[in-house]
């Protein structure tokens, strides 16, 4: 579904497994910072009213999610970590950054890219956390957001081909799908979501 050119090596899960408190916290703040991008995109793009409204409906959505887990590191009686900085998403930023080219239109496509390719491997994380983990309760939440973060990588792909005029979306979804496998394969060893 998301064509990403390189699997999460499945030895991260064991990784992440060991450091159940760790890994909570850092998704808690994986969701955080999604519903920020997607405040985001509702301040920078107020005049169009079908995107406003989504945008809203998955800052929500990841607020939510932000609670859960940090429910989940509350029942576990595990400390709630403070955020660290996300190397891998810094990198994409740098690319959306690097690839547009100032026009309104370019900001907007390559934003939802971002996000797009951000909820791709995210969703592919938890697939691989829903599949490969001992813990039952944690991996049937993980396989339910896996299908609820399918959904926003859905939305943002949508509205990149809405909004684009000029952009071939398609060439641009390719070319983020070829600098990712780049940037994840110094990945996968921490024990972050993207780590």
């Amino acid at each position: 579904m998301f064509r990403l050119k390189l699997p999460t090596d499945p030895r991260w899960a064991n990784i992440a497994e060991n450091n159940l408190e760790e890994i909570l916290s850092d998704h808690a703040w994986c969701e955080q910072k999604a519903a920020t991008n997607a405040v985001h995109l509702i301040i920078q793009n107020a005049e169009k009213p079908e995107l406003v409204s989504e945008m809203l409906k998955i800052s929500i959505e990841e607020m939510e999610h932000f609670k859960m887990v940090h429910d989940i590191i509350l029942e576990r009686g595990y400390e709630f970590l403070r955020e660290r900085k996300d190397d891998y998403v810094g990198e994409l930023a740098k690319y959306m950054k690097k690839n547009s080219d100032g026009s309104r239109e370019s900001g907007l496509i390559e934003r939802l890219l971002f996000a797009a390719m951000i909820e791709a491997r995210s969703c592919e994380r938890f697939k691989v956390l829903s599949e490969t983990i001992k813990d039952q309760k944690l991996a049937k939440f993980y396989r339910e957001l896996m299908e609820s973060e399918a959904e926003h990588y859905t939305t943002f792909i949508k509205f990149a081909r809405k909004y684009a005029e000029t952009i071939d979306v398609e060439k641009r979804w390719n070319a983020w799908l070829e600098e990712e496998a780049r940037i994840i394969s110094g990945f996968g060893k921490k024990e972050t979501i993207h780590g």
